[in-house]
């Protein structure tokens, strides 16, 4: 049975996945122009470590059911999280603003993901 953290967790990956996808559709001319507004880069690198440690999270939880998923989400959610801290701390400099929407997206797909997984 779906519980009420399945449901946060796959609401949390529409709402990252669209912070991903939006930017990058207006950079082809789809959608209105507010689409296309740029956050902060170290706002966005906050995002990336939160996002990414809350996947580590329904990780651990897919994981202890048995779900090979668990794994790669696992290992995705940590090196994600890993950029997402080096890029805080000031330790890399090359994510650019592309480079944040495709881990927003790949973070919020691993976490519609999860949604499903972790009652497996």
């Amino acid at each position: 049975m779906m519980e009420a953290k399945d449901w946060i967790s796959g609401l949390v990956g529409v709402v990252i996945l669209a912070l991903g996808l939006l930017p990058l559709l207006n950079a082809r001319g789809v959608g209105p122009s507010w689409f296309g507004l740029s956050l902060p880069v170290k706002l966005l690198s906050y995002v990336v470590v939160i996002g990414g440690f809350y996947l580590i999270i329904n990780s651990f939880i897919e994981i202890t059911n048995s779900n090979i998923v668990g794994w790669l989400s696992f290992f995705v959610a940590a090196v994600i999280t890993v950029l997402g801290v080096l890029q805080v701390l000031g330790k890399i400099s090359w994510i650019s603003g592309m480079v944040f929407n495709i881990i927003f997206i790949i973070i919020g797909l691993f976490l519609m993901i999860a949604t499903f997984a972790m009652e497996m």
